[in-house]
């Protein structure tokens, strides 16, 4: 992999995901990933007006593909069933038992119907440069690819003083901090692994943060200041509330799409099955491909994203269903024809 003088977006480009990590000095320091979601941040659609809440700017919309959505910044003169011209502002989020509809708010004069940007196209807007990498190639596994997903399906950071143990709730984020007395010196040692954990595993919206209870307020407003530096110097951008008397801050950001802790929480099946045809494009041996998986995860396969690994590869594809697999248990090898 050529050296680069500062960070660099890498992005591999697989069957039914993209994946970008931002590699500074031989180490990930963010990532994102995209999934083939039909409506994502920055799409602009022309939709129908649903139902209004009154006395507000906002309304459910209908996307045209028939899909819903939820909307604002409406003219109050429009009405049911009118068109109207629309910006994704976030995608929709999967919850446990529900999912959270995209959210969209009326499109800006000058703006005409487009799809959402590619991951490509976004991160080429932003200050650092990206290359595309070959997904049979190596270079997201030597930036620690295979870590940071170890780390967002267990939720669990571990750092020098402690461990971080990250939840995506309903309504937040939540990190917790665990680790041995001295309080203070935990608390502290937390907040650079809680400013990376952000960036690294692309975490947005409310973020709950149960430090450990301090009594003295100036151990309080030492944590509070230490905070506000490594979140700037991390570039993150929102809100924050000062530590309470238990310990507990809240950090609120922009939020476009899910984190990569509660894609994977939300759908393990189907981010099992992604993983799985990635490894299975990375099989140099000749033969057959055979994908051995938790019927789960063959059921989470689409019939397009196996037609596109066979394409890809030039194989045919058998599979070996196992319950007794965990979901993450996936595997792919080559076998005589």
């Amino acid at each position: 992999m050529p050296s680069v003088s500062g960070p660099e977006w890498l992005i591999e480009a697989g069957i039914g995901e993209e994946r970008a990590v931002l590699v500074e000095q031989g180490e990930i320091v963010a990532a994102r990933v995209q999934w083939d979601e039909p409506w994502r941040a920055g799409a602009v659609a022309e939709a129908r007006l649903g139902a209004r809440i009154p006395g507000t700017r906002r309304a459910a919309v209908r996307l045209p593909d028939g899909s819903e959505a939820l909307g604002e910044g409406f003219d109050p003169g429009l009405t049911e069933g009118q068109p109207v011209l629309v910006r994704v502002t976030r995608s929709a989020i999967a919850e446990k038992g529900r999912a959270k509809l995209p959210q969209v708010r009326a499109a800006a004069p000058g703006d005409a119907p487009r799809p959402a940007p590619s991951l490509l196209e976004e991160l080429s807007a932003g200050p650092h440069p990206v290359r595309s990498v070959p997904v049979h190639g190596g270079a997201l596994a030597e930036a620690g690819w295979d870590d940071l997903v170890a780390e967002a399906l267990g939720g669990e950071v571990i750092f020098a003083a402690g461990s971080l143990v990250i939840s995506p709730a309903p309504a937040m984020t939540v990190i917790d901090i665990d680790g041995p007395p001295p309080l203070p010196a935990l608390a502290l040692a937390a907040v650079p692994a809680i400013a990376a954990a952000l960036r690294r595993f692309d975490i947005g919206g409310s973020v709950g943060v149960d430090f450990p209870s301090l009594a003295e307020k100036a151990q309080r407003r030492a944590v509070d200041e230490a905070l506000a530096g490594a979140l700037a110097a991390a570039g993150w951008q929102g809100e924050r509330t000062g530590m309470n008397g238990f310990g507990f801050v809240q950090l609120v950001s922009r939020l476009e799409r899910p984190s990569l802790i509660a894609r994977f929480a939300r759908a393990p099946a189907a981010t099992a099955a992604r993983r799985m045809l990635r490894m299975a494009e990375r099989v140099a041996e000749p033969g057959t491909l055979l994908l051995t998986a938790h019927p789960a995860v063959r059921r989470a396969m689409r019939e397009d994203w196996e037609a596109e690994l066979a394409r890809r590869t030039g194989r045919r594809l058998q599979w070996h269903e196992d319950a007794g697999l965990a979901l993450g248990a996936t595997f792919a090898q080559a076998i005589a024809a």
